[in-house]
């Protein structure tokens, strides 16, 4: 069961991080001729594409990737419950536990895209489409925090920054859902 619930439960976290990328890259108008860029929407195209016929676009927010994210992380929790323990919850709880789950996912994302844009900036220097994707993605972030704090000696702070603030929030999800947020 343990492999099972390992398996479904990375599934699931993996296609909404792809979901949120989709989301976060139209927000920040990316390039979606880049290989990278087409990658993500080829993987969320099949199921994505019927449902924004249905839920068109609110300016540059993909809300049918968004609901797509919402529910897959509103219905993760319980489908878990019911590999391991054989019993199915349908409480209203679950809409919070979704969007907690969603959030928690959201700032893991941000996390990871600032690590491998900092640590491709050390090894590409430049030259790689998906460095270039990630640095459209980032920059509305990080120039904010540059004009603030400039480059010290040639290294930029600023990835630090967003790292540091993106613990403090979760720090706060741990302090405002304790014993949920841990599972989330």
């Amino acid at each position: 069961m343990l492999t099972l619930t390992f398996l479904v439960k990375t599934v699931i976290e993996l296609y909404v991080m792809v979901l949120l990328l989709r989301i976060w890259m139209q927000w920040s108008r990316c390039d979606f001729y880049n290989p990278f860029a087409q990658f993500v929407v080829k993987v969320t195209q099949p199921v994505v594409g019927p449902l924004r016929r249905v839920l068109p676009s609110l300016g540059p927010i993909d809300t049918a990737s968004l609901l797509l994210a919402f529910i897959l992380c509103t219905v993760k929790y319980p489908l878990l419950l019911l590999i391991q323990s054989g019993a199915l919850s349908l409480d209203p709880l679950n809409l919070l536990v979704g969007l907690l789950s969603l959030l928690k996912a959201a700032g893991s994302l941000v996390f990871w895209v600032i690590i491998i844009r900092s640590i491709m900036s050390w090894v590409s220097q430049g030259r790689s489409p998906i460095e270039f994707v990630l640095m459209q993605m980032t920059e509305p972030m990080m120039a904010p925090i540059r004009r603030f704090l400039p480059a010290m000696g040639g290294i930029d702070f600023s990835a630090m920054i967003v790292i540091l603030i993106l613990y403090m929030l979760n720090y706060l999800g741990m302090d405002l859902f304790p014993g949920l947020w841990y599972q989330l």
